[in-house]
């Protein structure tokens, strides 16, 4: 494929690895030695995997040695959602509370009996209604209960208020909080401990690392009861087995990247999106943006026309040579309906016509030009048939 016809605008499905980062892969892949190994070549793979380990730490506000490394998000968060986590001489969490805009691998992801949770409503901006949060906490007084809200959600990048999250925890007493921040590190800052989270879960490949490389990271005096993956030990002995080396090591060269340029790139990114949302208004009168009244991510711009098909617009797009997305990438490549729209009371006739524009670190004028010489065909075809329907 010539990519350099192409503009790619799908960074929440997954971020183009930095040259920065596939030669940091590159020279992690020369090292022979298993991390576990005590001799030379040994030590210095162990070197190289605890350097990754304190520049993600840098970037989650959290301490190194509470970082685990895993193949994802996903199996992070099926962890922690695995009904083991546990804070320090506190009881197991017998009751989850999630958002009704959670990821799949929250929402599916769990195993907590059905009758044990509890899905909390989002208003029509897709923020998470506080006020029914603190009504089922005080429903569940003296209850352990664990609540898991994503950070940014990945289709529209409305963020969500973790800190009024957490202190409605904390006043609860017996509740535990953990975010999926899978679409949020390495765009915002965030940070574990000046939010006060028990637990976070991320990514690599949503911020410019390889993908099949993710992280749980724990709050002091939060463990696992029991390892998700059993075996010789590795990672604190709660997810065992050989490291991935050369992911990690492309992981922690993408985070210290984040982290230097974390807040230029996030007022760049959000100049670019907003560009691009008043073009798109202006060729579109009738369009609908998701989510554009609260706390967005920089660098998501998700949208409908009315009457436009999101599957035909996705393939007019890619034919102009511009990639974009009709929400989450966890579909198996499907067109469906939007839960996440669903729960903020869009209508399915418009939900159909969802389309996500995603920036990211490669993501320049160019590429808007692109996608609006495409967009402007699109809609201009749609309103000529609207025209001649009248």
């Amino acid at each position: 494929m010539d990519t350099a016809a192409r503009s790619y605008l799908d960074h929440n499905a997954t971020s183009p690895v930095r040259p920065e980062v596939a030669a940091a892969v590159a020279r992690a892949l020369s090292l022979p030695g298993n991390p576990s190994s005590i001799h030379a070549e040994g030590r210095a793979a162990r070197h190289a995997l605890q350097e990754a380990r304190a520049r993600l730490a840098v970037l989650v506000g959290a301490a190194p040695e509470r970082v685990v490394f895993t193949s994802g998000g996903t199996e992070a968060a099926n962890a922690v959602l695995s009904g083991a986590l546990r804070r320090q001489g506190c009881p197991a969490p017998t009751r989850l509370m999630i958002s009704a805009t959670e990821h799949a691998c929250v929402a599916a992801g769990h195993r907590f009996p059905e009758a044990a949770v509890e899905v909390l409503p989002v208003d029509a901006g897709g923020t998470l209604r506080l006020d029914a949060l603190a009504a089922r906490l005080d429903a569940c007084r003296g209850e352990a209960v664990l609540i898991s809200v994503h950070a940014a959600n990945n289709e529209t990048g409305v963020v969500q208020p973790l800190a009024e999250i957490v202190r409605l925890a904390r006043a609860h007493g017996r509740a535990l909080v953990h975010s999926d921040a899978v679409q949020a590190v390495g765009k915002i800052p965030l940070s574990l401990d000046a939010l006060g989270l028990d637990a976070l879960t991320l990514s690599g490949h949503k911020f410019a690392a390889p993908k099949g490389v993710g992280a749980l990271v724990l709050a002091e005096g939060v463990t696992l009861e029991t390892a998700f993956l059993r075996g010789g030990g590795q990672e604190a002995r709660l997810r065992c087995g050989t490291e991935n080396l050369s992911g990690i090591v492309g992981m922690g060269e993408a985070a210290e990247i984040a982290c230097t340029a974390l807040n230029a790139e996030a007022v760049r990114l959000a100049g670019l999106r907003d560009a691009l949302e008043a073009r798109v208004r202006a060729l579109a009168p009738d369009a609908v943006v998701f989510g554009a009244g609260a706390a967005r991510l920089p660098n998501t711009l998700s949208f409908a026309v009315p009457g436009l098909e999101a599957a035909t617009a996705l393939i007019a797009l890619d034919l102009a040579g511009v990639a974009v997305s009709s929400g989450s990438a966890c579909a198996s490549g499907k067109v469906a309906r939007s839960p996440v729209l669903a729960a903020m009371g869009v209508s399915p006739a418009l939900a159909a016509g969802a389309l996500r524009v995603s920036l990211g670190w490669n993501s320049g004028d160019a590429d808007l030009r692109r996608f609006l010489e495409g967009f402007e065909r699109v809609v201009s075809s749609l309103y000529q048939r609207r025209g001649q329907a009248a």
